[in-house]
């Protein structure tokens, strides 16, 4: 994933773009960038935050920037912000998605005899091609409709303008884009969470599609949002931080909720509730109030050298270092039932690292209580999963190994919960994991623990459709919404 920050002011903005764009380090492992703009014109850096913290990376820059407005950006992948030139003038650039057409956009580009300067690998910069769009029409805010309209998978963007911050939230609204705002600044988010402590006031959500330009006095709507919504849920599972909200829904209270649902549907006898760190524990805090068990905490995260935002690219090594950071305190373990809230299984080889640990320290029973069904199609629109392939996904292996095949057809008889499919894939993954007991949470209790329509969520990951979106894909035989 990525996540974006940027900030118009009367004063300079420097230490509010710095801290926002901060805040949004849980979020990417490789790429940080900052850009601000002043009378002289553009100031950008950007590092490499694989091997050390953005804060530490940056602050170093800080005397070299000043000016009334800046964009910022954590990313996964690709260099950002961009600095581009072109007819619509000057402008700095920063995108959070994932363009599943890339290759199809790029071909029609060479056909124009257009080229691209920006490479990460073998590959064209995303972000890149992105501006290309932009800069085929005649104002920014065309260009970024134009963006929405021929981009598959999803792209929100902000632009650093002389004339203020662009800002469109991605056609579906599948990732938040929010507006804040204190005396004498606007701002504009992917995290709401980096507003409190920076002193602004959260306004409001950018809808689906919707392109704003912001300057200090205010917020100009230059594309009103559309009326199809399809945001991911994922968000309140796993990647969205804590004390963020996004469509009026808190991700921590969403969590303790979705604990509650997983322990009303739950009549395992345990001795004590705890979460995988970090994830899972808002959803273990939720699951053992409703059980009435106490809540323990028989592993401790090292985080002083090993923070998640600069995990490392490797899997083999993001593996070790998972493993590494996850401390045992078997005096908590030893001779003792335990369930455990995690956020998802997705491989479940760091998962099954962890079971195992618990084990060597004693534990009688160890039981797994997800937060949401089983992950069972690879996400077409955001870069939250390191999964290369859908074989990766733990449902399809334990369907392969049961059915000799696990292609989309096969999987949607697995998905529904209570068949004899379902709990022989369920089985399957919890042996494989040593499991006492596993169960996953029901797509309904997910989606009424974060709250919103059914319809304005995404949750093909699970289903393998979207629910009144044009534009997602169907699966040859999606799973029921049971």
């Amino acid at each position: 994933m990525s996540g974006f920050f940027g900030v118009a002011s009367r004063a300079d903005c420097v230490t509010d773009l710095f801290y926002g764009v901060d805040y949004h380090s849980h979020l990417g492992t490789r790429r940080g960038g900052l850009a601000v703009l002043n009378g002289n014109g553009f100031i950008r850096h950007i590092h490499d935050i694989s091997n050390a913290q953005f804060r530490s990376k940056f602050e170093h820059d800080l005397c070299r920037f000043k000016g009334n407005s800046g964009i910022g950006v954590i990313s996964d992948h690709e260099d950002q912000p961009l600095l581009i030139g072109s007819h619509l003038g000057s402008y700095a650039i920063v995108t959070v998605g994932v363009i599943t057409n890339a290759g199809e956009l790029i071909q029609q580009a060479f056909r124009r005899r257009a080229f691209f300067s920006e490479m990460t690998g073998d590959e064209i910069n995303p972000t890149e091609l992105v501006a290309m769009l932009i800069n085929q029409e005649d104002s920014f805010a065309a260009g970024l409709q134009r963006v929405q309209a021929e981009i598959q998978g999803s792209c929100s963007v902000l632009l650093l303008t002389a004339d203020g911050i662009y800002a469109a939230r991605d056609r579906y609204g599948r990732t938040p884009v929010i507006l804040g705002e204190k005396a004498g600044a606007q701002a504009v988010t992917f995290e709401s969470c980096a507003f409190p402590n920076l002193g602004y006031r959260p306004v409001r959500d950018l809808g689906p599609g919707e392109i704003v330009r912001i300057t200090p006095d205010g917020t100009e709507v230059l594309a009103p949002p559309g009326e199809v919504m399809q945001v991911c849920s994922f968000l309140w599972v796993y990647y969205g931080y804590p004390s963020s909200s996004y469509e009026g829904v808190n991700v921590e209270q969403s969590r303790y909720r979705c604990g509650e649902l997983l322990a009303r549907r739950d009549t395992v006898e345990v001795d004590g509730v705890a979460g995988i760190p970090d994830s899972g524990t808002a959803h273990a805090i939720g699951y053992a109030n409703a059980a009435r068990l106490p809540q323990i905490r028989p592993f401790v995260k090292y985080t002083p050298t090993w923070p998640r935002s600069f995990m490392p690219q490797d899997q083999s090594v993001r593996e070790l270092v998972a493993r590494m950071k996850l401390v045992p305190i078997p005096e908590l373990i030893r001779g003792r039932r335990l369930l455990f809230c995690e956020d998802s299984i997705v491989r479940g080889t760091q998962l099954r690292d962890t079971i195992q640990t618990l084990y060597d320290a004693g534990a009688r029973e160890v039981h797994m209580r997800p937060a949401c069904p089983p992950l069972a199609y690879p996400c077409p629109f955001l870069n939250f999963s390191r999964s290369r392939s859908e074989m990766d996904l733990a449902a399809r292996r334990a369907v392969a190994e049961l059915e000799g095949k696990a292609d989309d057809a096969t999987m949607g008889r697995y998905l529904t919960p209570g068949s004899g499919e379902y709990e022989g894939m369920v089985n399957r993954i919890g042996e494989r994991l040593r499991l006492s007991t596993l169960r996953y949470q029901t797509l309904p209790d997910l989606v009424g623990a974060i709250g919103l329509p059914r319809e304005k969520l995404c949750t093909y990951c699970w289903s393998g459709t979207g629910v009144g979106c044009p534009g997602c894909p169907k699966t040859t035989a999606a799973a029921p919404d049971a």
